[in-house]
């Protein structure tokens, strides 16, 4: 069947996953490019493929061909691919692993797509993001990760909970600091941590930091005051990783 009429309630009904609102009630989201549907057909939990009438793609999975005037309303592209995906959220998996980074209230999508795929690339097993962090399944982000979003368990908590429970499990709590901690060169190696991030604009929050076991910071050019939250994170997970 070709849906060509915007009106259609299977449309309207894709159309409102542009909202986070939708995306929380349904537990659905939308994917958008060839690269990113055969990512989340990769990980079981492409539920649907939605083609511009007349391309074609060799996946075996419910299909339904759109026409160009309804691909537009979908999608969330100035230019939209001819490929999108209707994907079914990841379960939160509360089993953690050794290598864990927090984020406390990252706002924006490219530096949480950032982090997430220097996540992946520096073997971090878990993401935890605050409650008023970015959406993780906001269309930016999805584009930033490109597709890394599906490799990595992620987990929206509540901070100080969940660093109260990681602490109770032997977790050394790093927090980043740009006075008062150690040199990033300086921290030995260990297999059980947690690195906490903070808002591009106000770092992280008091309460959070009080919580931490050490503080570090990044040796820089005094001449550059800071870095960009995701350019901080993957030199951190760079050399943690060594």
């Amino acid at each position: 069947m070709l849906y060509t009429s915007i009106d259609n309630k299977k449309i309207k009904d894709l159309k409102k996953l542009s909202t986070k609102k939708y995306r929380d009630k349904t537990q659905y989201f939308l994917v958008e490019g060839e690269h990113l549907v055969l990512e989340a057909y990769k990980n079981n939990i492409l539920e649907k493929l939605i083609l511009l009438d007349g391309t074609t793609l060799n996946i075996d999975v419910d299909t339904m061909y759109v026409s160009n005037n309804v691909l537009k309303y979908i999608s969330s592209l100035d230019t939209p691919p001819n490929v999108l995906g209707l994907c079914k959220k990841k379960t939160d998996s509360n089993v953690y692993g050794d290598r864990i980074v927090v984020l406390d209230g990252i706002q924006d999508p490219g530096n949480l797509g950032t982090i997430i795929r220097s996540a992946v690339a520096f073997n971090v097993t878990t993401i935890i993001l605050s409650k008023d962090s970015v959406d993780l399944y906001n269309p930016k982000v999805i584009r930033a990760t490109q597709g890394m979003l599906f490799k990595v368990n992620i987990i929206v908590k509540d901070l100080e909970e969940v660093l109260t429970d990681l602490k109770d499990k032997s977790y050394k709590i790093f927090g980043t600091k740009v006075n008062g901690g150690k040199s990033l060169k300086t921290i030995e190696k260990i297999s059980k941590f947690a690195i906490i991030m903070g808002n591009e604009g106000n770092g992280v929050r008091k309460n959070i930091l009080d919580m931490c076991d050490e503080y570090l910071y990044i040796d820089m050019n005094s001449e550059c005051e800071s870095l960009n939250v995701g350019v901080a994170t993957s030199i951190i997970l760079y050399q943690l990783d060594k």
